[in-house]
């Protein structure tokens, strides 16, 4: 009766960190800290992380040129002012 509970709470407990563990998948967990030139003109848009339950840190996600058919992200402080003069840059684009 013991083994059939344990392997039961073993079971359960796996199950739990693995679906814990997808809940970060789209997170951006830090920052860059720096960024050339010549990658910033591969940004081509940017979406805002905002911290809630499963994203821990405040972030603007950089959306890069699709490579060999799979979206590259950079996860940047927004709080620094090449990243908000980009967030810019892109928002004119898109306007015009």
């Amino acid at each position: 009766m013991k083994f059939h509970a344990i392997a039961f709470l073993l079971i359960f407990t796996c199950m739990y960190l693995s679906l814990a563990q997808g809940s970060y998948e789209n997170c951006c967990l830090g920052y860059v800290r720096t960024f050339s030139d010549k990658a910033k003109k591969n940004i081509v848009g940017y979406r805002m992380q905002e911290t809630d339950g499963a994203c821990n840190i405040k972030a603007v996600v950089f959306l890069m040129k699709k490579k060999h058919g799979k979206q590259r992200t950079v996860c940047a402080n927004p709080t620094i002012e090449w990243v908000q003069k980009e967030m810019d840059r892109l928002d004119m684009k898109a306007q015009s």
